[in-house]
C-alpha cells in the first residue's frame, strides 16, 4: 500500500486534487473539513493522508508516508541531504513562489549583496551588534548568504508574520517566500536585485527507500517517469 501525503487545506489541496484528477486519480475528504481521513479512487492501493505541507518532509523522510506533495522550499529546508532519503518526482506547476531577501524601501544605497555585505560591516560599528534578518528558512538563508560572503549579521527566527518584523524593529531585513510581492511593497520593503534563494513550487516527492513495482505503476498511471 502506498500512502500518499496531500496538503490538509487551503489551495494546494484543492490544486493537488485537481492535478491528480486531471491524471485518472480521484482524491477527496473522508468527512467534513475537520477531518483528515480520505478517499482514493481511480487506481488500487494507494490511500490518502491530509497533512500540513510542512509535515510532509518529514513524514516521508521517517518512511511513514511513500510519497507526498510539498514545497521544494519545504524539503530543502527541513532535510539536510534530503537527496540521499527521498526523490523528487515531479514539480507540479502551481505553489509557485521565490525565497526572496528584503531591505527596507529607504535603504536607496543597497540594492545588491554587495551592498549589503558593506551595510553590515557599517551596521555592527555602529551598533555594537550584527544586523538582524528575520527568516523561518534558517538553513537557506545561512548557506546563500555564505556563498556571496556575506558574513556580518545575524538570522532571528520568525514564527508570525516576517515582513512585520523590520515595522516592529526586531529585525533590520528579512528572508521570506513571496508569490507577488505585494505584502512587501505594503509593509515598505524591496526585493535585493539578486536571483531568488530558492525558486519553490508544489512538487511529487517519493521515499527513496520505498520505490517497488506498486509505486512504478502508479507513477505510470499518472505519467511520470523517473
Amino acid at each position: 500500500m502506498i500512502r500518499l501525503g496531500v496538503p490538509s487545506k487551503g489551495r494546494l489541496m484543492e490544486q493537488s486534487f485537481d492535478w491528480f484528477a486531471q491524471r485518472g486519480v480521484r482524491l477527496s475528504r473522508a468527512g467534513s473539513d475537520r477531518e483528515y481521513a480520505g478517499r482514493v479512487e481511480g487506481v488500487r492501493d494507494v490511500s490518502l493522508v491530509l497533512l500540513s505541507a510542512g509535515e510532509i518532509p518529514r513524514e516521508l523522510a521517517a518512511g511513514r508516508i511513500e510519497m507526498g506533495v510539498t514545497g521544494t522550499d519545504l524539503v530543502r529546508e527541513k532535510l539536510p541531504g534530503w537527496a540521499s532519503d527521498l526523490v523528487e518526482l515531479a514539480p507540479m506547476g502551481f505553489g509557485h513562489a521565490d525565497l526572496i531577501l528584503a531591505v527596507p524601501e529607504c535603504w536607496r544605497d543597497c540594492e545588491t549583496l554587495d551592498d549589503l555585505a558593506s551595510i553590515t560591516r557599517d551596521f555592527r560599528a555602529a551598533h555594537g551588534f550584527r544586523l538582524r534578518i528575520a527568516t523561518k528558512y534558517h538553513r537557506l538563508v545561512r548557506a546563500w548568504l555564505a556563498a556571496h560572503e556575506v558574513a556580518d549579521y545575524q538570522l532571528v527566527d520568525s514564527q508570525g508574520a516576517t515582513e512585520g518584523t523590520v515595522a516592529n524593529q526586531t529585525a533590520e531585513a528579512i528572508a521570506d517566500i513571496t508569490s507577488s510581492g505585494a505584502t512587501l511593497r505594503a509593509n515598505n520593503l524591496k526585493i535585493l536585485a539578486e536571483d531568488p534563494i530558492l525558486r519553490s513550487q508544489a512538487t511529487l516527492f517519493a521515499n527513496r527507500a520505498a520505490a517497488g513495482p506498486e509505486m512504478q505503476r502508479f507513477l505510470a498511471q499518472l505519467g511520470v517517469t523517473v
